[in-house]
């Protein structure tokens, strides 16, 4: 079976990201039989610029969709798309729009033990952002998230106290722009092809079967 890994460069504010993650794990299902697949989940700040203790969301949107009709109508879209896949987007909930870098540090640490309390992590943090209007950048809400994936909570209050990993996660950001990222969710198999966008599950799963057999043929070519 062929392995093939997953770097998905997201933000846990992004909608986008939260449809595009939902999608790839059905994608993942459809092959799982032939294929193995490992995702690292990666940095992006959608709002680099918003401040510790978050912005007003909705006069935010307002402000960069330009008007309450944009606003909307791009929710009822969301929300028609995440209903297929299983996700019931809130957006009337989200009354804070959080600077994520914490966020993304709780991440990173989830990562450090292993990929399913990452992915733990990067699931309740979507759910509780967009499902549950639970505001991203307060340590409490962290906290709790951490514990529940499994992650021992008097160490993490103890990094989010401090600067631990901070310039890690901003240089991890600042590479990805570097490289050509400037929407998520981007996803990068293998380090060698991309995606953008939420791509459906059909085109993800297509894609990991592309990915597979030319590996498989480059292992052939080889012996």
């Amino acid at each position: 079976m062929e392995r093939i890994t997953i770097d998905v460069v997201s933000d846990v504010v992004c909608p986008w990201c939260y449809l595009g993650k939902a999608r790839l794990e059905l994608a993942i299902a459809e092959v799982q039989d032939e294929i193995g697949v490992d995702i690292n989940w990666r940095p992006y700040r959608l709002n680099p610029d918003y401040p510790p203790e978050g912005v007003d969301q909705k006069k935010a949107l307002e402000q960069k969709l330009g008007g309450a009709e944009r606003v909307a109508q791009a929710h009822k879209m969301l929300t028609d798309f995440g209903r297929d896949v299983g996700i019931n987007f809130d957006f009337e909930a989200i009354k804070v729009g959080p600077n994520t870098l914490d966020a993304h540090r709780l991440i990173h640490w989830a990562m450090v033990e292993d990929r399913e309390k990452q992915d733990r992590v990067v699931n309740a943090l979507f759910k509780a952002n967009f499902e549950e209007g639970r505001n991203l950048g307060n340590h409490a809400v962290l906290l709790d998230i951490a514990e529940q994936a499994g992650l021992d909570r008097a160490v993490i209050a103890s990094l989010l106290a401090s600067d631990a990993d901070r310039d890690l996660v901003i240089a991890e950001i600042e590479a990805a722009q570097k490289m050509g990222v400037t929407g998520v969710p981007f996803f990068i198999f293998d380090q060698q092809y991309a995606a953008s966008g939420a791509q459906t599950p059909d085109v993800l799963a297509g894609a990991l079967r592309d990915i597979a057999k030319a590996k498989a043929e480059a292992r052939a070519g080889m012996n």
